[in-house]
């Protein structure tokens, strides 16, 4: 579905959790599954989702070697074909690296990009923007990616109105928490989408004007999210908050640095494969894990008997 000319990246974008099977000869003895990878995004765009973000944080692609992150985003690419869209994560210490991602996002047919600042170094405000003009001028969309929790870089309503003006920025995913922002980032950048980050403040964040959400627990519930996104921007509150309260408690791992086996682990209940994840990430402690359970047992409990109803 690539285009260069297209400018929105609203709507529902799952950030895919990546399966893995095992295999000796692979990192940390886990090979990428692309087969299991596809069907799923497959099924995220078929059950009513926009589209896909591979090689995000929840795609675990710090643990990728170069060879299976490019391989990742052409399945997602040729998995949703016209269907959906894909925004491919891009994300690098650099510049050149995050732009070199860009690049190769391009030439295999990805529809906008995803790019955190400098993710190993506090760049200052002039590194930032830099940063982004950088992966902006390769010429897909960029959804820039504020997540001050692991990047120490907070991109606040005032710099994004700088980073707005970079031609090709399109878009942020705000991941701050802080939903007071989404108004003050319309405010200050008018043309730039506003974007939930944050699965455990998603209803907030679309009723106050976010046009999307990029998002994590969709991996578990797609047609639920779908749902959701749609009666909150229907200004639909009563039926969105009945549908959203029950599923809060699950979504808050979204925020938490377990959020990957958090996901995957919701995925196995609900009937799908979910599996391990490589390092640094390990299983979860056993605390975590019942927490999870529970969770997201309350969460599927609702959502039957709203289905039942």
């Amino acid at each position: 579905m690539s285009d260069s000319k297209l400018q929105s990246l609203g709507g529902v974008i799952v950030a895919t959790a990546l399966p893995y099977r095992e295999d000796a000869a692979a990192p940390a003895g886990l090979a990428v599954d692309h087969d299991r990878y596809a069907e799923h995004c497959r099924w995220l765009v078929d059950n009513g989702c926009r589209g896909v973000g591979p090689n995000g944080s929840l795609g675990e692609y710090s643990s990728l070697t170069d060879d299976e992150r490019r391989r990742v985003a052409r399945t997602a690419v040729e998995a949703v074909g016209r269907d959906g869209v894909v925004v491919v994560g891009v994300h690098g210490p650099g510049s050149h690296q995050a732009r070199h991602w860009a690049q190769i996002a391009a030439e295999d047919g990805a529809d906008g990009v995803l790019c955190l600042p400098p993710t190993m170094y506090r760049a200052n405000r002039g590194e930032i923007i830099a940063h982004f003009e950088a992966v902006a001028s390769v010429g897909l969309p960029v959804m820039v990616y504020n997540n001050p929790i692991d990047t120490k870089v907070d991109l606040t309503p005032d710099l994004l109105a700088e980073i707005a003006q970079i031609d090709g920025v399109v878009a942020v995913k705000e991941f701050s928490g802080d939903v007071r922002r989404v108004l003050e980032i319309r405010e200050r950048a008018p043309g730039l989408e506003v974007v939930a980050g944050a699965d455990d403040v998603t209803l907030e964040a679309l009723l106050m004007g976010a046009t999307g959400w990029f998002a994590g627990f969709p991996n578990v519930f797609p047609a639920e999210s779908a749902l959701l996104y749609e009666l909150a921007t229907a200004g639909k509150l009563e039926e969105a908050r009945a549908l959203y309260e029950p599923l809060v408690a699950a979504f808050r791992w979204d925020s938490r640095t377990e959020f990957v086996q958090a996901i995957k682990l919701g995925m196995e209940q609900v009937g799908r494969y979910g599996g391990p994840c490589r390092p640094p990430r390990g299983p979860l402690v056993p605390e975590h894990r019942a927490a999870v359970t529970a969770d997201m047992d309350r969460a599927i409990a609702a959502l039957a008997r709203r289905r039942a109803a």
